[in-house]
């Protein structure tokens, strides 16, 4: 446990690299940061906190550098949550005030305004299908072997596929299909799309087996996919300094480049938290140069994806978790 003296200097440290990017010196803090308390007491605490692994000093000079630990620290007790301007905030309600038809775009305005104000690499994720509940499925004939089906969830999410068919079928066998699907689904979980649905609906439909089937496989199929992962102001990192190494650059690219990676690492997580990973907290390797910071979004209680930010260690996580505690309440109708 830190005493008020050391935490105000760690404090002081974090927000000054954060700030500047170069090593934190004694006088540095003397001169920005108001510490009431002479240099030689402010290198004595930082050569304490150095010993208790919240600084790196480096080798280039006198001056220190948050550790991950420090960084943790500084997340969990000491950054200001409300860290957010009278221009951020009109400008974050226009943007998120825009109408929008389909739940994907409503993702894709938060995580877009979240980089615009933050400056980072915003990544955002729809919400799994398997979770949502069916509110309508649509299917519309447009050949005599084809047909598209368009499934409506409970949070907006809409999708669409092409059903084609070894047989002929017709308009009324489609309206039919029509009927029996939305009677058996509407309001159901969508993992009810399994074998015991199979077997009703051959026993309830006259038409054959090779009509059934390939709807069932499709609509599973579509429902199953990976949901649409959007990137927003990728550009903005390699504006940073620690992308001057040509190894972060990289490794950055890579990660931003593997779908897998980048749902594996929306997806981890509390619900109902803001999550920040700090370098090695990261389950994976590839993220250890990064932190990341992510929340699940909602809108009146209905779970509608995460939305995630990845940049350095070095992260303004004040600013960083001020907007995206900001947004969430907005999306959720706080208007406070």
């Amino acid at each position: 446990m830190l005493d008020e003296r050391k935490k105000k200097v760690l404090q002081a440290i974090v927000e000054e690299y954060i700030n500047t990017a170069e090593p934190v010196s004694s006088n540095a803090l003397t001169q920005n940061h108001g510490l009431e308390c002479s240099s030689a007491t402010i290198r004595n605490e930082m050569s304490e906190l150095e010993k208790s692994g919240f600084l790196d000093k480096t080798h280039t000079s006198s001056g220190r550098i948050p550790s991950a630990k420090g960084y943790r620290y500084y997340v969990d007790e000491l950054l200001n949550d409300n860290d957010i301007s009278l221009e951020e905030i009109k400008y974050i309600s226009s943007k998120l005030e825009t109408k929008v038809n389909e739940i994907e775009e409503l993702t894709k305005i938060a995580a877009n305004t979240i980089s615009e104000v933050t400056h980072y690499t915003t990544i955002s994720i729809g919400p799994k299908a398997t979770t949502q509940l069916i509110e309508e499925i649509k299917f519309v004939l447009l050949g005599s072997r084809m047909m598209m089906a368009v499934i409506l969830t409970d949070s907006g999410l809409v999708k669409e596929t092409i059903i084609k068919f070894d047989e002929d079928i017709n308009e009324k066998q489609v309206e039919t299909i029509n009927y029996m699907f939305n009677n058996k689904l509407k309001h159901q979980p969508i993992e009810t799309i399994d074998r015991p649905l199979e077997e009703y609906l051959y026993d309830e439909m006259t038409y054959s087996i090779n009509v059934i089937k390939p709807i069932i496989e499709q609509i599973k199929k579509v429902l199953e996919e990976d949901n649409k992962i959007y990137l927003e102001g990728a550009n903005k990192s390699f504006d940073l300094p620690e992308f001057n190494s040509l190894e972060v650059a990289k490794n950055f690219v890579n990660i931003i480049d593997t779908k897998e990676l980048i749902a594996d690492m929306l997806n981890s997580g509390f619900a109902e938290d803001i999550n920040v990973y700090i370098g090695e907290e990261n389950e994976k390797k590839e993220l250890k140069d990064f932190s990341v910071v992510t929340f699940k979004h909602r809108v009146n209680g209905k779970e509608l994806g995460t939305i995630g930010i990845i940049g350095p260690k070095r992260m303004d996580y004040s600013k960083v978790i001020s907007v995206m505690k900001y947004i969430n309440k907005k999306l959720n109708g706080n208007n406070d």
